[in-house]
């Protein structure tokens, strides 16, 4: 078996806390085995434009607790194409690069594999996204750090709603998955949490809102997901001032602020795993899979079965959120 020699790393995509905590493992785990380590900057525009650079364990010293990504990250139209994905491999190919390591959601993900069916170079994915929608991994990275985000900001808006007895319906991000909006609700006792996922409709909310009142609830918080409808949280606050005059409804959308900020521990040590497993797969001949971490082990999985299997919401929590909040 010939080992890499060469190996590239890059980060593609939104950003998510503890990209730069990978990518430190990933690095340093290659310069262990005596490799060489490239970055490329700015995802895969930057494999286009041959943007890459050399790194040696050094280079990515104090960026284990910093969020965002030190290499940058940029959406590439040109890779979308076999040309540019022809261009980013002859980059590659010209430095003597026979291996890449892609940091990552389902989209960089893909990306990869296409470099891998498309030209036969070995690609390992790590799982990066805070919406924690990839099969393979219990959570990615990313996921912790932008909850604990939500919930702060949550367990703040609750202060209010108490003092108005006010309905507040807070965003938070998750175009096609509800894990942070499920995990948020149960870790702040909202009332509801509305989900791409889920077919909670608003009458189904409106009767749940009602049975608090009866209840004498205190404060009502619903958690809506910002996939949840045609207009996430904006659009179902409408529907409802209109169905009902109970309730003085006002909308916070949380927005960006969840992929922002330090990486939490759990997401240190999940980056710093994931990393230096990605180097470990290549060492021992693995290719065109991602890594993931299931119940504490590491686990292979092929990236086309992690991008396209659908991840469903841990009905346990969905129990959870309807008993817990009455």
């Amino acid at each position: 078996m010939n080992q890499p020699s060469k190996i590239a790393v890059l980060t593609s995509g939104g950003d998510a806390p503890g990209m730069n905590a990978a990518l430190r493992a990933a690095v340093r785990t290659i310069s262990w085995h005596k490799k060489l380590a490239y970055g490329v900057y700015r995802g895969y525009d930057g494999l286009i434009s041959n943007d890459i650079k050399y790194l040696d364990a050094r280079s990515v010293n104090h960026i284990l607790g910093r969020g965002g990504t030190m290499l940058k990250s940029a959406r590439s139209e040109g890779f979308r194409t076999k040309e540019g994905r022809q261009t980013a491999f002859d980059n590659l190919n010209a430095q003597g690069i026979d291996s890449l390591i892609v940091i990552g959601g389902d989209g960089s993900l893909t990306g990869a594999h296409l470099m891998h069916e498309e030209h036969g170079i070995p690609t390992i994915g790590i799982p990066a996204t805070i919406d924690n929608d990839l099969m393979g991994t219990d959570e990615s990275i990313g996921f912790d750090t932008a909850l604990n985000t939500a919930v702060e900001a949550v367990d703040k808006i609750r202060d209010t709603a108490a003092s108005h007895n006010r309905l507040f319906l807070v965003e938070v991000m998750g175009r096609n998955s509800g894990e942070i909006a499920l995990a948020t609700g149960i870790a702040t006792g909202a009332l509801a949490v509305m989900t791409p996922e889920e077919d909670l409709s608003v009458d189904d909310l409106i009767q749940i809102l009602e049975r608090g009142r009866r209840n004498k609830k205190t404060s009502n918080i619903v958690i809506v997901a910002e996939g949840y409808g045609k207009n996430g949280a904006e659009d179902l606050g409408r529907v409802i001032q209109k169905r009902t005059d109970l309730y003085e409804t006002k909308v916070t959308v949380l927005g960006h602020i969840q992929r922002g900020g330090q990486p939490s521990v759990r997401d240190r040590l999940l980056a710093s795993e994931l990393g230096h497993a990605a180097v470990e797969a290549l060492m021992n001949g693995k290719k065109d899979i991602m890594v993931g971490l299931k119940q504490s082990n590491i686990e292979h999985i092929p990236i086309l079965e992690a991008v396209q299997s659908k991840k469903y919401l841990n009905p346990n929590y969905l129990q959870l959120v309807k008993e817990l909040s009455i």
